[in-house]
């Protein structure tokens, strides 16, 4: 029997780009209300439902309410663009959302008897999570305030969702108790059958530069370089490392936004001010052996881990990059940091390299120890590979497994 499904995410399809297709392919009417300008009226047999906010943030109100705020005006816009969809006649079963943003904060007084379920991506955490993490950017001394107030939107859904779904296992135990017993961890998935080790492999930079598996290729990918990923560490790594290994290429993937913490104070961007700082430990040679790739086309990204023979990922304790599961499915050899969720999915020498995140040091030598060592590097990259298909996988595993949490949630 066909049902009525709607995601919510205010730049669908998000974490759910293989979730609704899958839902609309099986003959269930899929809807998604987007809150962005939309080319298209259907994506993958998806009908795109866009809407927009009326108002912007109130000058002058109180800096600890300006998140809560910008919430209830995309949740009231959501609330509006939902009215008009049910006189319309479109009534859910189900509801998908991410909440993050606050869209689905009112969709429950529109349709009372749908249920809804949320994406529990990360509740904030005032100590032993990302805001007391990196002793170079100390929280202010009302940060545990701010926390609050921004995890208010998270308290409200918890008294209107009927089921949540996580990522990784750290990420469902950062919420509160009296929720957490409603989350499902599953996963998104990855396409191992796309991403995957190819020896033939080239990739071809602006600069000119072409690459291939004979070359010495160190890789880091962030979509955004920025400290909540470790890029200004990474960075402080690049005089030695570079010292050490003459003939390395290092390719940095990622934008020059911020997506998480804060923008750096005298800088456009933490990819100049930690050039700006490295400029004079690095040699011209040395810098013209590292490579900004800003953002890439998927299939080049694919390609990028395809060549690389290191991968770095680090991160603060917070939310799990599909990168660092992408990299192991392509059998990079991965070093990471030490913390969660990243030794949710690496067990130190089986399927990866642990260094702590603050140890440029270990970093290095953990760097070098796998690219000295062709065997070494070989059977960690293919055991990563092996874990990523046996519990990532998108077409085995995670899809079958979040269809029937679906399913679940539709009785």
């Amino acid at each position: 029997m066909q049902k009525k499904i709607l995601f919510i995410h205010q730049n669908f399809p998000g974490q759910f780009k293989e979730l609704a297709p899958a839902l609309a392919a099986r003959g269930d009417q899929v809807v998604a209300m987007v809150m962005k300008k939309s080319s298209t009226a259907e994506w993958r047999k998806v009908k795109i439902v866009p809407y927009a906010a009326q108002r912007g943030s109130t000058v002058g109100i109180h800096p600890w309410v300006v998140d809560l705020e910008t919430k209830a005006i995309r949740g009231e816009a959501c609330y509006r663009a939902a009215l008009k969809l049910r006189d319309d006649g479109f009534t859910p079963d189900l509801i998908i959302a991410h909440p993050g943003w606050g869209e689905s904060l009112f969709l429950k007084d529109v349709w009372p008897s749908a249920r809804l379920v949320i994406y529990c991506e990360y509740f904030y955490q005032t100590k032993g999570g990302d805001i007391d993490f990196d002793p170079e950017f100390p929280s202010s001394g009302d940060e545990s305030c701010k926390v609050r107030m921004k995890n208010l939107n998270n308290l409200a859904h918890f008294d209107v969702a009927d089921a949540g779904i996580a990522p990784t296992h750290w990420q469902a135990s950062t919420f509160p108790e009296r929720f957490r017993s409603k989350i499902s961890v599953i996963h998104d998935g990855i396409d191992t059958r796309v991403i995957r080790p190819y020896s033939d492999v080239r990739l071809s930079l602006k600069s000119g530069l072409e690459l291939n598996r004979d070359d010495e290729v160190i890789t880091f990918v962030s979509r955004n370089l920025e400290p909540y990923r470790g890029f200004h560490v990474f960075m402080r790594t690049l005089p030695e490392l570079l010292r050490k290994r003459p003939k390395a290429y290092v390719l940095i993937v990622g934008g020059d936004d911020v997506s998480y913490g804060r923008q750096p104070e005298h800088s456009a961007s933490w990819r100049e001010a930690m050039t700006n700082e490295m400029r004079s430990a690095i040699s011209e040679d040395d810098w013209a052996r590292i490579k900004f790739v800003g953002r890439l086309a998927y299939p080049d990204f694919i390609a990028l881990l395809q060549l690389s023979r290191v991968h770095v990922y680090l991160t603060y304790p917070f939310v799990l990059s599909w990168s660092l599961l992408e990299a192991m499915s392509a059998g990079c050899a991965i070093v990471g940091s030490a913390t969660a969720p990243v030794k949710e999915v690496i067990r130190h020498t089986e399927n990866g390299l642990l260094v702590d995140f603050f140890d440029k040091n270990a970093l290095v030598n953990s760097i070098c120890e796998l690219l000295e060592d062709a065997n070494l590097r070989n059977r960690i990259g293919n055991s990563a590979r092996e874990m990523v298909i046996a519990n990532y996988d998108l077409n085995d595993r995670c899809l079958p497994s979040q269809m029937s949490w679906i399913d679940t949630n539709l009785h």
